[in-house]
């Protein structure tokens, strides 16, 4: 059996992202050492053009991925979290919502964040927290300072843990949840748990 005969079955004819039935073709998800079913999924043409081109993408089509995530074949969850990856960078917080459910286990997620646009994070300048310890995405970080969140109406308190830090363009900001609610905070007020 060909590796799309392969894709049709396990999809049953549909785009394992969308599950659109019309234009269907292989897509190879990178990096890919040896070609086979496990490293491909099947996409439509508008899945398979906005994956192939981020600039390009409608955020509204990608509220599909709030079911496809789940689907069981690993091709199928990296391609999903690159491109919830990609809108939460573009400021959808929906897509950030999506990605703190989405649980990838360590195989998976090394292979999604090794074709997960490389080149921007070479230029991107390190965080660091209050003591020098570099700060890296999905690091749990501890307020060293109670601190009034504007527009929140509460104050996060010393000593709250911020679980799954998502860095921002900015060195001296990164972006967690507190009390539900997903703040900016400044790195001078944390420290590296």
């Amino acid at each position: 059996m060909t590796i799309e005969q392969t894709l049709q079955t396990r999809a049953g004819s549909k785009c394992e992202l969308c599950t659109a039935d019309a234009n269907l073709s292989v897509f190879e998800v990178p990096p890919v050492d040896d070609a086979g079913a496990d490293k491909c999924v099947l996409l439509c043409d508008t899945c398979k053009t906005q994956v192939q081109n981020p600039a390009d993408a409608d955020a509204n089509h990608w509220r599909c991925l709030n079911d496809s995530m789940w689907n069981p074949e690993a091709a199928v969850q990296v391609v999903a979290w690159r491109q919830l990856t990609a809108l939460q960078a573009n400021g959808e917080s929906w897509a950030q919502d999506m990605l703190d459910m989405l649980y990838l286990e360590d195989d998976v997620k090394v292979w999604a964040e090794s074709g997960a646009g490389s080149s921007d994070d070479e230029d991107e300048v390190p965080a660091f927290d209050s003591n020098g310890a570099q700060l890296a995405a999905g690091d749990t970080v501890t307020l060293i300072k109670d601190l009034q969140v504007k527009g929140g109406g509460f104050t996060a308190k010393r000593g709250t843990a911020v679980r799954g830090i998502s860095l921002t363009g900015n060195p001296e900001q990164i972006e967690g949840r507190v009390n539900g609610v997903r703040i900016v905070l400044l790195t001078k007020f944390l420290k590296k748990a």
